[in-house]
């Protein structure tokens, strides 16, 4: 199966028909709706469709994936929070949302309080893009540039407290440049910009960006991994070019209302991670530069907090103000 293909399956419809049921029981006993709160297409939309595949093929019900996007995030959180507590209505998101109360000024909901994470699914590095017709090469090149002309630089980002927006601060506290952070509504208008020439740099998922580079749309100068990836051997990481320490990985998971009870938690969690065991799946996202995520849902709680904690540690470094 192709690149393309995989995600067509993935993306390519709405209501995704669910497999025999493994297990017998009250819950689930009727189709489950899961809200994403961003438009379709990129790779959070994408990893929430794998999720309900998922969930439906373990349950044994349809799973209808619904795109809400808006208020960075909010329209589809709130209409999550807003249904019933009963399992049939839950979130395919981002490692974004947890950060809402850091990046706006008035969040309509507490993200860790109000909202149970499920499970997650899989997590991709970082890529460090940029406008192909700049003459650097070089991360060297490009802080040398930005220094003296701060003001001929500036780092698109699909979304505030995205990873992206979170790897740009990070990279300005590293190399001492002070480059400006500009953001957008989702991943492809913020790449569309950098493309053409109107914002010059941008972090962003492996999935979205690696097409791009080797379309010629964009120049890659960099993958913030530990080691080089097999998936694009020529990039060197941005610990190679001088950045100690430069991890980041957006990572993509399921939640659900606080209120959930605990058995329906569980089950939930068991149909993801069921899922992203399976050696065709494995496969396919280690294709796209993503590594499957595989965890308890205590797990999940205790990373959510140390992620929250050192995003917000960021924030608070770069004096981030919300909006």
């Amino acid at each position: 199966m192709k690149r393309r293909d995989f995600l067509a399956g993935i993306a390519g419809s709405a209501t995704l028909l669910a497999m025999p049921a493994l297990a017998q029981g009250p819950y689930p006993n009727r189709p489950i709706r899961m809200i994403v709160p961003y438009t379709p297409g990129a790779a959070t939309d994408a990893m929430a469709r794998l999720a309900a595949q998922k969930i439906g093929e373990k349950l044994g019900v349809s799973v209808v994936v619904e795109n809400r996007a808006g208020g960075n995030g909010a329209v589809g959180s709130q209409a999550v929070l807003q249904a019933p507590a009963d399992g049939y209505t839950i979130m395919g998101s981002a490692s974004i949302h947890p950060m809402a109360r850091h990046v706006m000024k008035a969040a309509p909901y507490d993200p860790v309080a109000d909202f149970v994470p499920l499970a997650r699914t899989a997590r991709g590095p970082l890529v460090l893009v940029m406008d192909p017709r700049r003459p650097e090469r070089t991360i060297a090149e490009v802080v040398a540039s930005a220094k003296r002309e701060p003001a001929r630089w500036s780092f698109a980002t699909s979304s505030l407290g995205a990873a992206g927006h979170l790897g740009s601060i990070e990279f300005n506290r590293l190399t001492g440049a002070n480059i400006e952070i500009v953001g957008y509504r989702g991943s492809a208008p913020a790449l569309s910009d950098v493309a053409a020439g109107n914002a010059q740099l941008m972090f962003d998922p492996v999935l979205a960006t690696l097409p791009m580079v080797r379309g010629g749309q964009l120049r890659g100068l960099g993958i913030a991994t530990a080691q080089r990836t097999q998936l694009a051997p020529e990039l060197p990481t941005l610990i190679e070019a001088g950045l100690p320490g430069f991890e980041f990985y957006s990572w993509y998971g399921v939640w659900g209302s606080r209120a959930l009870p605990a058995e329906i938690v569980a089950r939930l969690n068991a149909a993801v991670v069921e899922g992203m065991r399976e050696p065709e799946v494995v496969q396919r996202l280690a294709s796209l530069g993503f590594e499957p995520v595989v965890e308890t849902q205590p797990e999940l709680e205790a990373f959510i907090r140390e992620d929250v904690a050192r995003n917000a540690e960021l924030l608070r470094i770069a004096n981030f103000q919300p909006e």
